[in-house]
C-alpha cells in the first residue's frame, strides 16, 4: 500500500502526518506499507518525516495573498503565472512515478499541485482540515476529495460538501501523552515547590510573548516555576536578558530552552499546571488531550486569522482563556495568572472541559479509515 502525504510544510501539517503514520504502522503490515511526502522544500519537515520513515520529495509552491499592497500584488502575479503552474507540473511528475494508492492532504498552499495532479491521475484523495475556519486552499481542494476530515466542529460543513465531512479532531501523536511528572522533575531539575507554567510560544511570532515574559520574569518567578520554549531564533537574546533580570535566589525556577523535542515536551506537558501557547490547531489538541488548563495567545498574522478563530472555538466551553495580542500588556497578563491560581476550582473546570473537547483517537480513526478505504 502506497500513501502519499502532502501539506503546507509547517509543523501544524507535519506533526499530524507523523501521528497518522505511526497509527498506520500499528494496524498494517510494515513490509507492505510505503509512505511518501510531497510538498514545499523545508528542512524541518524533511528531517522530521525522514525520522518517521517517510520518503520526502519537494515541489515549487505559490500562494494567493489576500492582503492589499503593491508588493503582494506583484508576488501574486509571479505565483499565479509561474510558481503555481510549475508546482503542478512538478507534482504531476512525482505523483505519476510514485503511483500512490491514495493521497492524504493536510491542506495549505503547498498541497495544491499534488492534489490537482492526483485528481487528474484519478488517485483517491482524502483531505484533513485542521482549523476552525478552512483556508482558501482547502476550500478549493475539497472539490477533489473523496472524504474530508475536520478538527473543530460540524460548522465546517458549510464550506464543504456535507455528506463527505467527518468530524475527527486533529491527529495527535500518542507518544506525546505518555510523559510523567516524576520524569519531568528529573529531566528539568524542577524544584516542585511552586505551580509549574509551560510557555510554548513557538518559532513564529514568539518574540512578542517572550518580551512580555521577560518584562515580568522576576515577579512571575516569585510565585511560579517556568519551563520556557523561546524559539531557536530568539534563544540567545532571551537567555542573556533573562540572566540580567532574574535575582540569584530565583534562578532555579526558570528553565529556558530553544526548542523541546518530543521526548522532552511530553514530560513538560504532563508536569505543567498551566500551559501558555499560541493557538495553532496542533497545540490546542495536544493541550486538550492532556486535559491541561491554558492561556491561548493567537498569532494575529496567521492566515485568515485562523488562530483567533481556533482559540474562540476552543474556549467557548471554558476550556481555557484567550489573551489577544493587542491586550498582552504586562499588568493584564500577570493579573490573569494571579487570578487563575487564586481560584483553583477554575483550573479544575478548565481541565474538565479540555477533556470533554479532546479527541485523542483522531489519528487512529483516520488511519483505520485509510486502510479500510483501500481494502474496499
Amino acid at each position: 500500500m502506497k500513501i502519499l502525504f502532502t501539506g503546507g510544510g509547517t509543523a501544524g501539517h507535519i506533526y499530524p502526518i507523523a501521528a497518522i503514520t505511526r497509527e498506520l504502522r500499528r494496524i498494517y503490515p510494515q513490509k507492505k506499507l510505503k509512505l511518501f511526502y510531497l510538498g514545499p522544500k523545508d528542512e524541518f519537515s524533511g528531517l522530521l518525516l525522514s525520522q518517521e520513515g517517510i520518503k520526502t520529495r519537494s515541489t515549487s509552491a505559490g500562494k494567493i495573498r489576500r492582503y492589499f499592497g503593491i508588493k503582494s500584488f506583484f508576488l501574486n502575479i509571479i505565483d499565479i503565472l509561474f510558481r503555481i503552474p510549475l508546482g503542478i507540473i512538478q507534482a504531476f511528475w512525482h505523483v505519476f512515478f510514485i503511483a500512490p494508492d491514495l493521497i492524504f492532504s493536510k491542506g495549505g498552499y503547498g498541497s495544491v499541485g499534488t492534489v490537482i495532479s492526483g485528481w487528474i491521475l484519478q488517485v483517491p484523495i482524502i483531505l484533513h482540515e485542521s482549523d476552525a475556519s478552512p483556508g482558501l486552499a482547502n476550500r478549493f481542494l475539497s472539490k477533489f476529495a473523496a472524504e474530508i476530515f475536520t478538527s473543530f466542529s460540524d460548522k465546517n460543513v458549510k464550506y464543504f460538501v456535507s455528506q463527505r465531512v467527518v468530524l475527527t479532531g486533529n491527529p495527535v501523536r500518542r507518544e506525546i501523552l505518555e510523559g510523567t511528572p516524576e520524569k519531568a522533575k528529573k529531566l528539568f531539575n524542577l524544584s516542585g515547590n511552586k505551580p509549574l507554567i509551560l510557555i510554548i510560544g513557538g518559532s513564529q511570532g514568539s518574540q512578542r510573548i517572550n518580551d512580555t515574559i521577560l518584562t515580568l520574569l522576576p515577579k512571575i518567578l516569585e510565585s511560579f516555576e517556568l519551563i520556557h520554549q523561546a524559539g531557536e531564533k530568539n534563544f540567545n537574546k532571551i537567555r542573556t536578558e533573562a540572566k540580567a533580570v532574574i535575582p540569584k535566589n530565583l534562578e532555579n525556577n526558570y528553565h529556558l530552552f530553544p526548542f523541546l523535542k518530543e521526548n522532552d515536551i511530553k514530560e513538560a506537558y504532563r508536569a505543567a499546571d498551566l500551559i501558555i501557547s499560541r493557538a495553532g490547531s496542533g497545540s490546542i489538541f495536544e493541550i486538550a488531550a492532556l486535559k491541561k488548563p491554558c492561556i491561548l495567545i493567537p498569532l494575529p498574522e496567521a492566515a485568515q486569522n485562523h488562530q483567533t478563530k481556533n482559540a474562540y472555538a476552543y474556549v467557548k466551553n471554558n476550556a481555557g482563556i484567550i489573551i489577544e495580542e493587542k491586550n498582552l500588556t504586562p499588568h493584564f497578563f500577570l493579573g490573569e495568572l494571579d487570578n487563575l491560581f487564586h481560584y483553583p476550582e477554575r483550573l479544575k473546570a478548565m481541565s474538565k472541559e479540555a477533556g470533554n473537547f479532546s479527541k485523542p483517537a483522531a489519528a487512529k480513526i483516520i488511519a483505520k479509515y485509510i486502510v479500510e478505504y483501500l481494502k474496499n
